[in-house]
């Protein structure tokens, strides 16, 4: 009514005239539709969006966009089009005064139209403000007002033609001009204006163009195209990546997880009184008999316990749920417009059985098919951005908060996870998410779709449609029941890939040392165990997957089977013809979509809820009380530096205390010591007072800063001055004074590159001594208040340990009037020392100066006379205060370091390259390289192989037969169709079903048959690819470890793994899928129009093309990624072994910028893959939508191009893995036709003549001209300054690195033609690194299991660890965490000693094997080495010189040359290098 009163004019009073708009040869809209409805809906439009638009500009402003020519246009424009529809309104008001009878409506539009300009204008203004550079919504609005102006342009056009007399020539004119000025807005809404002011795009050398990017551009992608275009001329390289759009950065998406998180933890902890009962001893007064009185106090604290569980799920919810519901929104418009194709393709049917339908009719219906699908086209691709880039910054979350609480978990919580563990949360499991996030919209989608497309098969075959519905029904439970086994399976196979990769991870740390025992094999059967009971797993799984497969495939064939069954036998007057048949089988296919989905995302999602639940007990860990220990401010008055008061601490909460009444003040400025047996509690004390242990009772302080050297070396896989400078600022003096001191500068003239040298992952390159003194001079650079140093001079030279004792940790060093606590095994330092702490089991039995102990003759006295002998004279000398030797005098000695060290880090800077090593290249560590170009035919090659021929053969046999019955059924139906009828009825209707049914059957067992093929087949090539690439790994030498950083190999163990196992089988099956449908399409196409033909062969090239151009950026950007992922894991890896120190430190928060950095690093390459994916899936529909004929073809080619470029880019894992094969490798293992005596060696007789070795092929000698003759049952010292190749001689005797020239003989056997285990399995060392792996104890004493347990305890016994294992709760199962980390340092040198016992080899080398335990141990090792190893020849490596005073001969070794050989008395005699040696360490 009321657009009739508006329209109130004869000849405009209709709105709609269907004679006019639709059944004519020439339609036309009425003009009084034009002038409202058409006019009204971009008003509407605008005014709907605006008020909500400016909303989302006021909170997301992005800067401030200066003027530019662009926007000038725009709003010059703005106003001339508010101008035009001003100038409308004044012509009719005009025409008015002038008696004409002007319709309200003309009044009425132009001013709402003239309103919205304006409204318009004043947005592209705001927009600029707010620093939007393309606007969507304004883009929108053009278009939208255009295709409404179209109709009017067009109707006004024919109207002049029609009738030139009635035309208002100034309302045209203005029309005209209006129009075209709505077609350059249109266009100018296309394109992007410069970035605003000060924002990331302008300060970024590389900035993603997303940002940047017009509207148009955005929705389909092109943006990208740059990118592909240069992937496509050359490989990418890592510069032509963009940087990551701030809102993906770890700096934003990180936090806010873990505050949710916090937030979800806060809510299930509810306040709990607590009383805690603390004694106190009161210092002044003292009962009768001189006991102190005791006191109590009991004290009230509120603590917080935990009521449940926290929900990860809610955390993940709140914090990208809002992001993430976007692509929900998309998903709706999506399912929609799926069903609107099959309803035009209805009213196309209809206008062509309809012969009087204007011809009009059949356009309108194909562009509207065509505009509908494009929509749906660039829709779908938004959804699956949305989902992917949500996905992505879900890892990124995941990672760092998984890297984040490892920094704060306890030891205790620690020790439950182990790094192969966390590793895995951060690989595995958080790539489960990001591959749910992609499809778990189909929960709610797949039901949708189904209820949809069942009511349209209603409309078309009635009831009858109920059959089908009771045979999907039919199928949820059985698939409910497969996916609960699938779950516990799950669940299992990541148990043991977790054992897997946590071995790997100690294997590949303690390589040296397993090749050194020659245990390669025995740990080889251990992870190849673990494997095969992952692959039984899988296996199963994969029985699982493929009757899984077997129900869905099926599934949609027995619904119709059901359904057209149904049809034709309730009535025989119901006839099946082609529209019923096709139009209900092209609804099928639309079914078979969702409900092949469904079992997949349940399937997701129960892997997801796995990782989600392994991911919330890691984050749920305990975290380490910063309240353990008290930080009083450094201008308190507290006059002691380090304070604890009836201290009880231990690992855990529930544990019983390691530490207990420990009371230590310690004023500022002084140097304590803390002396006591292996095991005592010494390195405890320290972790207690960094706040490592948990604290029981007591009170605990520390003033000010501290710095911490840890017992083992933590050395970052970074340059030897970054080590040192440890984030710090650079202050060259004060570096070059640290240097100085820490007796580091010799070294740095053998490093190739001085400083700037990179050091290999946990410091490969370096010796034990270099490794230790960098860790000082750390600690010492970071200039702190208190220093925390646990035993480091232990791992140094006698004369070393003591230059570093005087110029930094004694009264006179660098850190004097500093607060040092050193625990100490070295004697001759602790009469320079003001307070020393005597530890027994734990307690602290004894404290005073060194001569009120003495004094005191108590425990610390006897301890004392026992091992002082010859080096009580010269500690009183050094008390007189005369210096042994000239400091200066000292470093002369030091200089002296040979060459063999240098050589070694030299073939490491400079492996592979060729070059001689110059300073300019200090790098030494081969970062995983990214091929690039083409993955090789090879590498399918070598995969078919891995499966065996015959199977992959079958398997494709296999596929043809699935599509040759799938296409035979669907050619019957057709047949079946085309019966005729007689009688209302057809005739042969039962054989007809026949044989469709028994067709249908015979598709379900080829698929199941296929699906267990493939299945198998990937499991037989993983478990092929897996040992090779063990095997290839152990073969490897040393040199290959040293080389590759262990991050590389434990993703190639890992992920790539996880890659071959589960990823290529199932993209293997869609690969053949989607080519035999493309294959069958084409085939009944051409049977059907032979003259298709012309078209198949360039739409094929087409497809090709695309998939060449897509693919050769997509493959690489895989490879960058792939090769980008093994950092963050490296860096992950080396910041587990180092808390204590980075906590000491208090780095955290330079070790997660570090950490963010590298996850950001990687996702920059995942980032524009995924976008890559889009680009390619938006414009192959695109494409093939102008090729009207045949959509089911270039479905599935869109198919057939992702699942190709898919297996492309996922058999780089097979590459990757087999790149080891390629490697060098160690001499043979074994010799098939060994002559070698069983109990050979008989004497232990090493005769070395004129041997040498080097480090690489193209470098010097490291050691030469070595002849020495060694009888049997001697006992052999050999000393040396650091790098004066005494490692490198017993590498030789051990063939870790071959010989250059001259041979070694033991009892007269060549040992160069030995295998290498029958060489390394009959002699013994004690490694100067005691290396334990997780498992029992007896495991980590004979690993194959050659002895009994009687020889087992014997050997315990002479360890000296009987009472120690005795006392265990599971006494020789007793099982050693990763790393042997819950025994001592000492304990695990016993342990170590225990192996050599056990084996008692002729031969036994000891390297340094003593440096790490106090002296009464030492005394007991070689108590025990003297009488077991009476008639063996021993080798020592010694650094105290005291344990081979009474050697039979000594070996001196210089510059990699034999300098003296003699008896230690004669070369004493002989006063040379020997007589400073022992000069030095006190001994004449």
């Amino acid at each position: 009514h009321i657009i009739r009163t508006l329209c109130a004019l004869p000849g405009s009073l209709e709105l709609c005239d269907w004679n006019r708009t639709w059944q004519t040869l020439n339609p036309d809209l009425t003009p009084c539709f034009q002038n409202t409805v058409l006019v009204w809906i971009p008003c509407f439009y605008l005014c709907l969006f605006a008020p909500l638009y400016i909303l989302y500009l006021k909170r997301n402003d992005r800067g401030y966009i200066c003027m530019t020519h662009l926007n000038r246009a725009k709003t010059a424009i703005g106003f001339t089009l508010w101008l035009i529809c001003w100038a409308d309104v004044f012509y009719s008001f005009w025409e008015r005064s002038h008696g004409a009878t002007i319709a309200p409506v003309y009044l009425v539009s132009p001013t709402m139209l003239g309103v919205t300009m304006l409204l318009a204008t004043f947005l592209i203004q705001y927009e600029r403000k707010k620093g939007v550079q393309s606007s969507g919504v304004m883009l929108n609005f053009w278009l939208i007002t255009i295709v409404c102006a179209t109709v009017t342009f067009r109707s006004k056009i024919l109207h002049a033609l029609n009738e030139p007399a009635s035309v208002n020539v100034f309302k045209y004119t203005t029309f005209y001009i209006y129009y075209t000025m709505l077609l350059i807005s249109l266009i100018l809404a296309c394109f992007s204006d410069r970035p605003p002011l000060f924002s990331q795009a302008v300060r970024d050398s590389n900035p993603c163009p997303e940002s940047g990017a017009s509207f148009l551009s955005r929705i389909t992608f092109w943006w990208i195209t740059g990118l592909m275009v240069t992937g496509y001329k050359r490989p990418l390289e890592e510069k032509d990546l963009w940087s990551l759009n701030t809102e993906d950065k770890s700096q934003r998406v990180v936090p806010q997880l873990v505050c949710r998180w916090d937030q979800e933890c806060n809510k299930v902890k509810r306040p709990v009184d607590k009383t805690l009962y603390s004694p106190k001893r009161s210092a002044r007064e003292e009962k009768k008999d001189g006991q102190p009185i005791e006191e109590s106090e009991i004290l009230l604290t509120k603590t917080l316990q935990k009521t449940g569980d926290p929900s990860l799920f809610c955390a993940l919810c709140r914090t990208f749920g809002p992001y993430f519901l976007v692509s929900s929104l998309y998903k709706i418009i999506h399912d929609i417009l799926m069903f609107v194709g099959p309803e035009i393709l209805r009213l196309l049917i209809q206008f062509v059985n309809d012969s009087s339908a204007p011809d009009w009719h059949g356009y309108f219906y194909t562009t509207l098919l065509f505009v509908c699908t494009c929509v749906q086209t660039l829709i779908l691709q938004k959804y699956f951005h949305v989902c992917f880039v949500t996905g992505m910054r879900l890892r990124t979350a995941i990672v760092g908060a998984v890297y984040r609480k490892a920094l704060v978990i306890t030891n205790a919580a620690r020790r439950t996870s182990t790094v192969g563990e966390i590793v895995n949360l951060m690989s595995v499991d958080a790539q489960r998410f990001m591959d749910l996030i992609t499809y778990i919209n189909m929960i709610w989608s797949a039901p949708l779709q189904v209820i949809l497309a069942l009511y349209f098969l209603w409309q078309n075959l009635g009831p009858s449609v109920l059959a089908g519905i009771a045979v999907m029904v039919l199928m949820v439970p059985l698939n409910a029941v497969i996916a609960m086994k699938t779950k516990t399976y799950q669940v299992a196979q990541m148990k043991s890939k977790d054992n897997r990769i946590k071995l790997m991870n100690e294997v590949l740390n303690g390589i040296k040392v397993l090749k050194l025992y020659a245990w390669e094999l025995a740990f080889k059967d251990k992870v190849s165990a673990i494997r095969e009971s992952e692959l039984r797993v899988l296996k199963k799984t994969a029985y699982l997957g493929a009757v899984s497969t077997f129900t869905w495939v099926c599934a949609p064939f027995l619904v119709a089977l059901s359904t057209f069954a149904v049809y034709v036998l309730v009535d025989e007057h119901n006839i099946l013809d082609a529209q019923k048949a096709f139009v209900s089988l092209a609804l099928f296919n639309i079914l078979r979509f969702p409900l092949n989905m469904l079992p997949m995302v349940i399937s997701s999602m129960v892997q997801a809820s796995v990782s989600m639940k392994r991911l919330r007990v890691f984050l749920s860990h305990e975290e380490l009380d910063e309240d353990n220990v008290e930080r009083p401010a450094i201008s308190s008055c507290e006059s002691n530096s380090i304070r604890i008061v009836d201290g009880a601490f231990s690992w855990s909460k529930d544990d019983s205390p390691t530490l207990k009444r420990i009371n230590v003040c310690i004023p500022e400025g002084a140097l304590v010591a803390v002396v006591g047996h292996v095991g005592s509690g010494k390195s405890s004390l320290l972790s207690a007072l960094l706040g490592e242990m948990q604290k029981q009772e007591g009170y605990v302080s520390i003033k000010g800063s501290v710095a911490y050297v840890p017992q083992q070396a933590w050395i970052q896989n970074a340059t030897l001055k970054d080590n040192i400078l440890f984030g710090r600022d650079a202050k060259d003096s004060w570096y070059q004074k640290v240097v100085e001191a820490c007796a580091l500068l010799p070294d740095l003239e053998i490093l190739p590159g001085g400083d700037s040298t990179e050091i290999g992952e946990k410091g490969v390159n370096l010796s034990g001594g270099q490794k230790q003194r960098v860790s000082v001079a750390r600690a010492v650079y970071c200039s702190c208040a208190v220093y925390l140093l646990d035993d480091p001079l232990s791992a140094v030279d006698a004369h070393v340990g003591k230059h570093i004792f005087e110029k930094v940790i004694g009264p006179q060093g660098l850190l004097q009037g500093r607060t040092r606590v050193l625990v100490t095994h070295g004697l001759s330092f602790l009469p320079q020392v003001d307070l020393i702490l005597v530890m027994v089991d734990g307690e602290i039995t004894e404290m005073g100066s060194y001569t009120e102990l003495l004094g005191r003759q108590g425990a610390f006295a006897e301890f004392l006379h026992t091992y002082t002998n010859t080096e009580q004279e010269e500690v009183e000398e050094s008390v007189a205060g005369e210096a042994g030797l000239l400091i200066s005098e000292l470093l002369s000695y030091t200089c002296s370091i040979s060459v063999s060290r240098r050589q070694s880090l030299n073939s490491l800077n400079t492996a592979g390259t060729g070059k001689t090593p110059q300073k300019t290249e200090p790098n030494d560590v081969a970062a995983d390289k990214a091929n690039t170009g083409r993955v090789k035919l090879s590498v399918f090659w070598e995969y078919m192989k891995a499966i065996g021929l015959p199977l992959s053969i079958f398997s494709v046999f296999l596929f043809f037969c699935h599509h040759l019955s799938s296409l035979g059924s669907n050619y019957w139906l057709s047949l079946w169709t085309d019966d005729p009828v007689i009688n209302n009825t057809q005739p042969n209707r039962e054989m007809r079903l026949g044989v469709y049914g028994a067709l249908g059957i015979s598709q379900g067992i080829a698929v199941f048959c296929y699906s267990v093929a493939v299945s198998v087949g990937g499991i037989l090539a993983s478990r092929y690819l897996h040992q090779t690439m063990l095997y290839n790994v152990l073969r490897s030498p040393m040199s290959f470890f040293e080389r590759t950083p262990s991050g590389n190999l434990v993703n190639r163990f890992a992920k790539e793994t996880d890659t071959i196992d589960s990823v290529i089988p199932s993209i293997i099956k869609m690969f053949m899928g989607s080519m035999f449908n493309v294959l069958g399409s084409c085939a009944v196409i051409l049977i059907a129009t032979p003259l298709v033909a012309i078209i198949i062969p360039p739409l094929g090239l087409f497809y090709f093309f695309v998939q060449r151009f897509y693919v050769a950026s997509s493959r690489q950007l895989k490879r960058l990624e792939s090769v980008s992922r093994s950092p963050v894991y490296t860096h992950f890896n080396e910041t587990l072994l180092g808390t204590s120190v980075i906590r000491a430190f208090g780095e955290q928060q330079r070790f997660i910028t570090e950490s963010d950095g590298r996850v950001d690093h990687n996702q920059k390459a995942y980032f524009p893959s995924i976008v890559a994916n889009r680009e390619v899936r938006t414009r192959c529909p695109l494409m093939s939508l102008l090729v009207p004929y045949f959509p089911q073809v270039t479905a599935s080619l869109n198919w057939l191009v992702r699942m190709s470029s898919e297996l492309e880019t996922n058999i780089v894992a097979v590459e990757k893995v087999k790149e080891y094969g390629d490697t060098e490798k160690e001499a043979e293992w074994r010799l098939e036709h060994s002559t070698l005596p069983a109990g050979w060696p008989t004497a232990g007789h090493i005769e070395i003549h004129n041997f040498g070795l080097r480090y690489r092929e193209d470098l010097e000698l490291a050691i030469s001209d070595i002849s020495v003759n060694i009888e049997g049952g001697e006992k052999v010292g050999i000393v040396g300054r650091t790098g004066a190749g005494k490692s490198s001689l017993t590498l030789g005797l051990f063939r870790i690195i071959e010989a250059a020239q001259g041979e070694i003989r033991i009892d007269g056997v060549n040992v160069a033609e030995l295998g290498l285990h029958e060489l390394r399995s009959r002699i013994t060392i004690i490694p100067q690194d005691p290396v334990l792996f997780s498992g029992s104890l007896r495991m980590n004493l004979d690993p194959f299991d050659g002895y009994t347990d009687e020889d087992v305890w014997r050997a315990l016994e002479l360890a000296h660890l009987k009472n120690f294992v005795s006392g265990l709760p599971d006494k020789l199962n007793h099982e050693c965490s990763e790393g042997g980390e819950n025994l001592s340092l000492g304990q695990r040198q016993l342990v170590c000693l225990a192996r050599a016992l056990l084996r008692k080899t002729k031969i036994l080398v000891l390297d340094e094997a003593t440096a790490a335990v106090d002296l009464e141990t030492d005394n007991l090792i070689q108590s025990t080495i003297r009488t077991q190893f009476e008639d063996c020849t021993v080798l020592t490596i010694a650094h105290r010189l005291n344990t081979i005073m009474d050697y039979t001969r000594v070996l001196v070794l210089d510059k990699g040359q034999m300098a003296e050989f003699d008896s230690p008395s004669n070369l004493i005699a002989k006063k040379g290098i020997f007589y400073k040696m022992a000069k030095d360490s006190g001994l004449v």
